[in-house]
This record gives C-alpha cells, sequence and structure tokens, in this order.
C-alpha cells in the first residue's frame, strides 16, 4: 500500500519521491522508467570528474574499442604461434589494422547514435580536458582517429567500476538466473528494436 508520509520522508532526505507503478504500465514503460533512474545516478557518478553523461559514455566507447582491439591483437598472436611461417605473414597483415589508435569520428557518432556535428563537440570537450587525442588514421590520411590518453584511460577505468558498483547494488536483487534471463531478453529486445 502506498504511504503519502512515506513519499515525504524520501523527499525530506533529497531523495526522490517514489511513485507507486500503475498495474497496466507496460514491460518497454518499465524499462524506460529504469533507464530514467539510471540516467540520474550516472549524471551524479559522472560530475565527479567534470564529466557529462554524453561525454563520459564516449570515453567508455572508445576504451571498450581499444579493450577488444587489444583483445584481437592477443588472440591474432596465440593464433600465429600455431601456424606456420606462411600463415604468420596473413595474421601480421590483418592484425596490423587493429592496430590503429581509436575511432573513426563517424564510426563513434554511430555507437552513440548522435549526429557528427554532436560527436564534434564531445570529443573537442574531452580533447580539452586531456583525455582524448585525434590522430590521423594510417589506413587514410584524410580521416581522423580518436584514442584515449593514459588520463583518459584511467578515468574510464574509473567511471566504468563506479558505474559497475552502481549495477551491482540494483542487480543484487536477482538471482543468477534471474539475471542470466534479464541479460538474454534485454539482447534479443536490442536486437528486435533495431531491424
Amino acid at each position: 500500500m502506498h504511504h503519502p508520509t512515506e513519499d515525504s520522508a524520501h523527499a525530506a532526505h533529497g531523495r526522490p519521491e517514489h511513485h507507486p507503478i500503475d498495474a497496466d504500465t507496460t514491460e518497454l514503460e518499465l524499462i524506460q522508467h529504469l533507464a530514467r533512474h539510471l540516467r540520474r545516478g550516472s549524471a551524479v557518478e559522472t560530475a565527479e570528474w567534470g564529466l557529462s553523461p554524453h561525454q563520459a559514455r564516449a570515453l567508455g566507447v572508445i576504451a571498450r574499442n581499444e579493450a577488444r582491439r587489444h583483445r584481437r591483437r592477443a588472440g591474432g598472436r596465440a593464433r600465429a604461434d600455431n601456424t606456420d611461417a606462411s600463415s604468420d605473414s596473413a595474421a601480421a597483415g590483418a592484425g596490423s589494422e587493429e592496430v590503429a589508435p581509436g575511432l573513426r569520428l563517424g564510426t563513434l557518432a554511430g555507437w552513440l547514435q548522435i549526429t557528427p556535428r554532436s560527436v564534434t563537440e564531445v570529443v573537442d570537450a574531452l580533447e580539452g580536458l586531456g583525455l582524448v587525442a585525434r590522430t590521423p588514421d594510417p589506413a587514410d590520411r584524410r580521416a581522423v582517429l580518436v584514442g584515449l590518453t593514459d588520463q583518459g584511460r584511467q578515468t574510464a577505468r574509473s567511471i566504468r567500476s563506479a558505474r559497475k558498483a552502481q549495477s551491482e547494488t540494483i542487480l543484487d536483487e536477482l538471482s543468477p538466473e534471474q539475471r542470466a534471463q534479464l541479460r538474454a531478453s534485454l539482447l534479443t529486445l536490442i536486437d528486435a528494436a533495431q531491424r
């Protein structure tokens, strides 16, 4: 049962008021409700580093791209160790594409689902804070790549740790089986939404 006095107590302590969920609220509306709550928490977390949520998200995308590139290079080296000399050169050629130090701005805009103009503003701000740097794309000198600086790498790790702690606090309410099912369901919905 909903008690108005409980809402007043939450408001008095500086926390947002809790509003009951209507029985006819759809599942997608529930997801949106949770996403809004998480975004508010995210804005508080990223303020510690002087970043907006958009800037922190861009930093995270660049960091995950860098981590994927390192994993692919490590996997390529492991495969090369188990092949003959003729395939070593092919593996080295494939790996050389992955050494590029960052993402193209257009690719970053796609990941963030924002316009190229907006992504330029986000990258300008991150560059001004010393968190990312632009470099020419070795595959196409007309293109520019954006990659992390050492400071950006450290900041991305700190933000990821803070977000993981927030996620764990919420997800602790679920059993491991429920979490696995939630992940599978969310991935299915994301795939359906992108068709």
